[in-house]
């Protein structure tokens, strides 16, 4: 007969894992595994590092010194000196020009004085993001329901359009002007929306095609709006459109006297973010759209139509888009010109890229706008401070792009525990 083990030598089977999961944190075994944030801070990590090479092959200082180290081998200590000093210049200033400077925060804290200057950084970040944050919920609600709306800038253009008209050509109480602004930018960018919905949904057109070619059709309206319909300034000949009454603008939060530009338009932003949750969580409507995206073959079963559906992304998006447009221009210019939104200074392309990067979850978007907006303020201070171009700031935005989509990369360079979860986006609005 075999022997039993005895009861003091069977513990010792479970002792090695059990001694491992002591000597490892929970925390560890959490963050080191393949959840979106491990992989989306590993990727802002890389880009950062990627930019920092990419800091010392641009700047000639260091390329000299290094050239020099070269022939003279006792200065390597110098020039590693050298290279590490510029790098961080460069994210100092990137830091301190987005989110705060130390040395002025504790000098406003001690004296009192200040804040103004302190705080500038962090307002600035907040007024880049805030249109930012509403645009990018209206793409990903497409986005998670396989609709590719990569007309967001089109539709946020005329959502200002439309804005400004009621802004600027009527006059009414401000009670009853600033909602009736931002109503109005809602309804351009639906309207806008609705024409690649409505083609879409009763031809067929292809999505993306057509939004995307929708976004020049809506610049040439822009010029004309602002050149030939009475939208335009008065006693203007260029294409500048009307002030906004003080009744439809989204005041400084501090005051104009602060000097701080975040508006009361963070609070229109916060108002997206929770109807995009309660939209795509608790409403009957927003899960329809998340069943049409998951499987539209089940959601035709299941009786939802998808011509509606189709129509109702198309103005929810647009509309949200809309709402960015006119947000922007009430909280910063009060204003709009020909160059409004168009080229680099476009935010629905912007969109697209930060509610891919959110992973097309409205808290995730929060914080890839933060991200995309410190990156693009404190670029902006960093090319002032140390002269190195704003180009370093959209190399990192890339970077992180391309490793938060390839999480197969973070997973094998980092070496992380599981697997990687590849991000499947919903993709049958390329063919249907």
């Amino acid at each position: 007969m075999s022997e039993r083990p005895s009861p003091s030598n069977a513990p010792a089977l479970g002792d090695a894992p059990e001694a491992r999961a002591r000597l490892v944190p929970r925390w560890w075994a959490r963050y080191s595994s393949t959840s979106p944030i491990t992989l989306t801070v590993l990727a802002l990590v890389l880009g950062v590092v990627i930019g920092a090479f990419i800091i010392m092959l641009t700047s000639a200082p260091v390329l000299n010194s290094w050239r020099h180290s070269f022939h003279h081998f006792g200065s390597f200590a110098g020039t590693l000196k050298l290279t590490f000093d510029t790098v961080a210049a460069a994210y100092r200033a990137m830091v301190t020009g987005s989110i705060l400077d130390p040395t002025l925060f504790f000098h406003s804290l001690s004296t009192g004085n200040g804040w103004d200057q302190t705080l500038t950084p962090i307002s600035e970040t907040l007024t880049y993001a805030t249109p930012l944050v509403i645009a990018s919920i209206g793409v990903g609600i497409a986005f998670q329901t396989g609709i590719f709306n990569i007309g967001a800038n089109g539709q946020a253009i005329l959502g200002a359009i439309a804005g400004t008209a009621v802004a600027s050509m009527i006059h009414l109480p401000m009670f009853l002007h600033l909602p009736f602004t931002l109503v109005a930018g809602i309804i351009g960018g639906a309207v806008c929306g609705m024409v690649p919905g409505v083609l879409k949904a009763y031809t067929g057109a292809h999505e993306v095609i057509v939004t995307l070619m929708f976004n020049y059709v809506v610049n040439a309206i822009l010029i004309y709006a602002l050149t030939s319909t009475a939208l335009q300034l008065p006693g203007q000949s260029n294409d500048i459109s009307r002030n906004f009454d003080s009744t439809a603008t989204l005041n400084p939060l501090f005051g104009t006297k602060s000097g701080l530009r975040v508006s009361y338009g963070i609070f229109v932003a916060a108002a997206v973010v929770v109807f995009a949750v309660w939209f795509l969580k608790r409403s009957s409507l927003g899960f329809d759209f998340r069943i049409t995206g998951a499987n539209p073959n089940a959601a035709r079963a299941s009786g939802i139509n998808p011509k509606t559906i189709v129509l109702a992304v198309f103005l929810v998006s647009g509309g949200l888009s809309g709402l960015a447009g006119i947000v922007q221009a009430a909280s910063t210019t009060h204003y709009i010109d020909g160059g409004f939104l168009v080229g680099s200074a476009g935010i629905g392309f912007t969109a697209i890229t930060i509610a891919l990067l959110g992973r097309l979850q409205p808290i995730g978007i929060v914080w890839g706008s933060l991200l995309f907006a410190a990156l693009g303020v404190g670029g902006r201070a960093m090319q002032a401070a140390t002269g190195i171009p704003l180009d370093l700031a959209t190399i990192i935005q890339s970077v992180v792009v391309l490793f938060v989509a390839s999480p197969v990369l973070i997973t094998e360079i980092f070496r992380l525990r599981s697997g990687a979860e590849s991000f499947q986006l919903a993709n049958k609005g390329w063919g249907s």
